[in-house]
Formats: C-alpha cells, structure tokens, sequence
C-alpha cells in the first residue's frame, strides 16, 4: 500500500539520485513553448526532431554525471530482475515495430536504477531510463512495474524527448541537461543553495510548474506501452491496478512522494482509458495473486533504500509479530526476506542467518524464491566473514549475473580465484559495459598477482561508466607497467592496452571538446 509520507525542508534534504529528474526533464524542454501548444496536436516522426545520434549523444553526457551519483545503485538482483522485464519489453516493441532498427542500434537501451524512496521512473535522450528503488518497492507484480516500464519505454520511441526539443532552441539541450544537474545538486546540498541558480527566474520557476509531457504524449505512451506490455505476455491486471495505486497517490494529493505524478499526471480521462482497454481483455476479471519472488524482490528494494536503523529494526521484529502468522506464503516470505537483509545491514549476523534459515524452509517450494533465498543467504555468510561457507551455497559454473559475481566475491576472498577468472571473462566479452564485473574481475586478476590485467579491468570499468578521462588515467598506468618492465608481460595484452589507450584518448579529446553542462 501507497504510505503518505512527510515533507522536509529543503535545509534537511537527504541526499537522493534523480530526485526531480522526472519532473525537471521534459519542462526543460518548455522553457519557449507557449501554454497554449500543450493542447496542440502532437508533431509528425520526423518533423524537424533531434536525429538519434545526436540524441544519444546528449543521453550519454547526463548519464555520464549520474553514474558519479553515491545514490546510483547497480546491485545484481535487482537489476537482473529488472532487465528481465525490460528485455522482454524491448523484444515485444520489436515484433510490434514500435522499435526500428534504427533506434535499436543507436539508443542505449539502460535502466539506470536510483537508491531513492520516491515513486518515479523517467525516460532521459538517447534510450536511458531511471527507475528509483521506491516503485518498485510498491509493485506488487512483474506486471505492474512492466506497466511503468512499458509506458517510459513508450516515450522513447515514441521520440517524445526529441519531438519536443525540436519546437526549441538550438541550445535547449544543453540548458536541459543543465537544469537535470543543477537539480541533482540541489538535492545533494544541506541548505538547497547548490544547483538552485538553475531554477532561479521568473520563467524557470514558470517552467517547473508545468507538466513534462503534454497530454498528447501522455495517451500515447499509455496505448502503446500497453500493447508492448500485453504483446510481452505481462497480464493486463498489472496495468489496471498500478493505475489504481497511481491514481490512490495522486488523491493524496502529491507531497513530494511521488514526483511521477508531478510529470506524468493523470486525469480521469486516463484511468477510464486504461480501465476500458483493461476491462475488454481476456481473463481481465482474473485476479492476480502475489507472486513470493516478486515480494521478496520488493522487500530488497525496500530496504536497500536505507530507510534508517529503526525501521531496519521495525522489520526485523514484523517477522516474528502476530500480523507475520496470519499473513499468505509469500507475504511471509516477503517479510522474511526484509528482516533478513534488514539485520545484515545492522552487521547482525547471528539474526540473520536465523532468519534467511526460515527464509529458506517458507520459500522450498517455489523453485524462483528458493534461488533468490539461497543468494541471499551467501551475501550474509559474505558480510559475515565466512567466504568458504559463501561458495558452499554458490555455483561457480552459474552463468545469471548475481550468482557469478557472488562466487567471485567468495574466491577473490578466499584467494581462490581461478575458478572464476574464465567466467567474469567470458562474461564482460559478451558485456562489455558491465562496470561492476570488470571491476570483479580486476579483483580477480590482483588475487592472482596479475597486474597488467588488473588495471585493464580496471580501465574498463571507467569506461563502461563513461568516465573516459579515468579509463585514459587507468591505461596510461597499464602502458607504464609494461615499459618498466621486471616482470613477464604478455604481448598479446600488451597490444590491446596500446589500442585501447589509442581509442580512449579520442574519446577523452571529444568530449573536452563538448560544452559544459554545469
């Protein structure tokens, strides 16, 4: 259930990542748009819009800063959950030919996750997506945080950023991407000062209290985000009841909790739209019971939001309150896992491997939530000092992403860590922007006193997060290792940091070349 939350000042704004992203990106793009063209017809594919490249471009110099974000979270289950739902999504936009070729090749295609309590998720240029840990904590399906993903997905290609920008100014995407920084800035300050220059203004503070997307936009990325998401095999039910959970918020009357209203507003319009599509579909009247992986998944979500120490420990007791007995299997197994993960992040071990035991007994029958126990049982022999009894409970022949960089987690710590080494490799060859398994690997590479390669990795990693001037620092350290000589040098690696170094020091000259954005 939606909880209402209360406001605090600005002198006491907790750090957060993409706060107002959602509600700043598009009203950005409004700046010389007179009110009236929000009641205009949307404008033709193609009419004058930003192309792609350019596009992208301006995606990857936002997503650049956001990566640098503390709040920017990569962590594996989540974002195996989510990239599951996503690329299923994407295959969907492609059969249906919502997604061209074009698009598909030139676009990013990411979702960016934010470690922030607030119900949001937010389409950025060139094929980004945010979606903060606060909605999918509130989700209580796959289908539902298809629904948000879908409509976003929508807006992309759909092009509504660039069918937008494309009514301004040339300088309107830098002064975009600029106000998306200056909005991150601002959350980050005790006293809201940093950043608010960008808003200052009669006319941006005019532009801020508009919607971001025109409600033209907003029906389409509707209709079409629920096709894709029914074509991807997601049960319309997801769609309806989100909107319910949506619409509950909005009667709240929208405090700063859900600042995916404030760009994404509903009307009644909407919800009766989304409610008839809905209703017409077959097997609408079925209800949809709590899936117990996606609870459990929800209950990560919560707590890595890290919602403080007394609520870590609020839920630590839910597990063994009278509400916990009479609650279903997978509310109880959702609770169970919040109180797990809750007393890890407390550093209690001994209550956390108690209750990741009974995690384990309640989900036995469910093949998904019965993986997702036994990772989470792992991640607290890990946090615990027990990296041995981490790889008893781990495959290291596993080839899904949270199961392989916890087993090699465990070898690096056991020093141990060929077994793993040809797994992260295969791995970031087939992934190459996985930042947090190049960074794995480097690890594994140091256990095994393979330095050159260890910094490559580590080179890779800068690179993945686009942090070009790092990757350039990583592998001139790399170049320098190899002529100091004194050690045996494999020549093979040796030429592949040469023509890395190469490419990245045209990279790091391009994008000095690029206008600031703050």
């Amino acid at each position: 259930m939606l909880r209402r939350t209360s406001s605090t000042s600005s002198n006491r704004t907790p750090k957060r990542l993409l706060r107002t992203l959602c509600a700043c990106l598009l009203t950005a793009c409004q700046f010389a748009t007179p009110l009236q063209a929000h009641a205009q017809l949307l404008p033709g594919m193609g009419d004058g819009e930003m192309t792609a490249s350019t596009e992208r471009h301006l995606g990857d110099q936002i997503a650049r800063e956001l990566y640098r974000d503390p709040d920017y979270i990569d962590d594996p289950v989540l974002v195996e959950y989510v990239e599951d739902i996503w690329q299923r999504l994407l295959a969907a936009a492609r059969l249906r030919g919502e997604l061209t070729p074009e698009l598909d090749e030139r676009f990013a295609w990411t979702v960016m996750l934010g470690r922030d309590r607030s119900i949001n998720a937010f389409a950025l240029p060139g094929g980004y997506l945010g979606l903060h840990l606060g909605l999918i904590s509130v989700t209580g399906s796959r289908d539902e945080l298809a629904t948000v993903l879908g409509h976003e997905l929508s807006h992309v290609t759909q092009r509504h950023i660039s069918r937008i920008m494309a009514k301004q100014s040339r300088q309107m995407p830098l002064l975009l991407a600029g106000m998306i920084l200056g909005m991150i800035a601002a959350g980050k300050s005790r006293s809201g000062d940093a950043g608010q220059a960008v808003l200052m203004g009669s006319q941006a503070a005019f532009a801020q209290s508009q919607l971001s997307f025109s409600r033209d936009m907003e029906r389409e990325a509707d209709r079409i985000g629920f096709g894709v998401m029914t074509q991807a095999g997601y049960a319309p039910q997801g769609a309806a009841a989100m909107f319910e959970k949506l619409q509950y918020a909005a009667r709240l009357n929208d405090n700063g909790s859900y600042p995916y209203l404030r760009s994404h507003p509903l009307n009644n319009e909407r919800i009766a739209d989304m409610q008839g599509r809905y209703q017409f579909r077959p097997g609408s009247g079925i209800a949809m019971p709590l899936a117990m992986d996606h609870a459990m998944i929800a209950a990560r979500a919560r707590v890595l939001v890290r919602p403080g120490v007394d609520v870590l420990r609020l839920w630590i007791d839910a597990a063994s309150s009278g509400e916990f007995a009479r609650s279903s299997p997978a509310q109880q197994a959702g609770t169970l896992y919040a109180a797990a993960l809750a007393a890890n992040e407390l550093r209690d071990a001994r209550s956390a491997r108690a209750l990741v035991q009974r995690l384990v007994a309640r989900t036995g029958e469910d093949a998904r939530a019965a993986r997702l126990a036994r990772l989470l049982s792992a991640e607290i022999e890990l946090s615990a000092d027990a990296p041995a009894k981490a790889a008893t409970l781990l495959d290291a022949q596993a080839k899904d992403r949270p199961e392989m960089l916890l087993a090699a987690q465990a070898a690096a710590a056991t020093r141990q860590p060929g077994s793993m080494v040809a797994s992260l490799r295969d791995w970031v060859a087939s992934h190459p922007r996985d930042a947090t398994a190049w960074r794995m690997l480097g690890r594994l590479y140091g256990a095994q006193s393979d330095t050159l390669r260890a910094i490559r990795a580590d080179a890779e990693a800068n690179v993945a997060v686009l942090d070009y001037p790092g990757a350039r620092d990583r592998f001139k350290a790399a170049q320098e290792f190899i002529h100091r000589g004194g050690a045996p040098i494999d020549h093979y690696e040796a030429s592949i940091v040469d023509t890395r170094a190469r490419a990245i020091d045209v990279l790091v000259r391009e994008q000095a070349a690029e206008p600031p954005l703050k």
